[in-house]
């Protein structure tokens, strides 16, 4: 984690890539949906889009990077596979946590939200940051050799984080209504 979270602040590419695309989707989104005010379904909805989409810029570059630079057999020499994935999870969960500390503060106020159950909201915040992480994490590791990487991500991606973006937005929909956590 640490190496790569000194090659990063280097380049800056993923943080970059992540936090370009989420600003740029959501002024699109809020400018296209203006003043009007949005039922928490909507909302809910809006906001997970922006960060799937926007983590999916960014996160599956955390093993090409290693191959592309060829030092892929000299991590393999120096750590084990455990916690070289334990290591790539932590810096892709640090990537999404940034983003999601800029774009959260800026999706409520551009979107006109109001946030009732905020400790709702931070616990599937935090639950579904911890499942888009770990299973990017395994899925850049999966298509790091393969030629077509962006493609086959996003491929592979998709189905496997279907269910967990449906219970993200089902999750936020309720913190957006109020609901308790003994809701739904």
């Amino acid at each position: 984690m640490a190496k790569d979270l000194k090659s990063e602040f280097r380049t800056r590419y993923a943080l970059n890539a992540i936090l370009m695309f989420a600003l740029t989707t959501l002024a699109v989104v809020s400018f296209s949906f203006g003043a009007s005010s949005l039922s928490p379904k909507m909302a809910s909805s809006l906001f997970w889009l922006i960060i799937f989409f926007s983590s999916m810029s960014g996160l599956a570059q955390v093993f090409v990077k290693e191959e592309e630079s060829r030092t892929v057999n000299v991590l393999r020499m120096v750590a084990t596979p455990g916690i070289v994935l334990f290591g790539k999870f932590l810096f892709n969960l640090a990537l999404l946590l940034t983003l999601e500390i800029v774009i959260v503060p800026l999706f409520v106020i551009l979107m006109n939200v109001s946030v009732p159950n905020l400790w709702l909201f931070l616990s599937i915040l935090l639950t579904g940051s911890l499942g888009l992480a770990s299973a990017t994490t395994i899925i850049a590791a999966i298509i790091s050799r393969a030629r077509l990487k962006g493609a086959l991500f996003a491929v592979l991606s998709f189905p496997i984080l279907l269910p967990l973006l449906i219970a993200a937005v089902d999750g936020t929909h309720l913190s957006l209504q109020g609901a308790s956590f003994s809701a739904g």
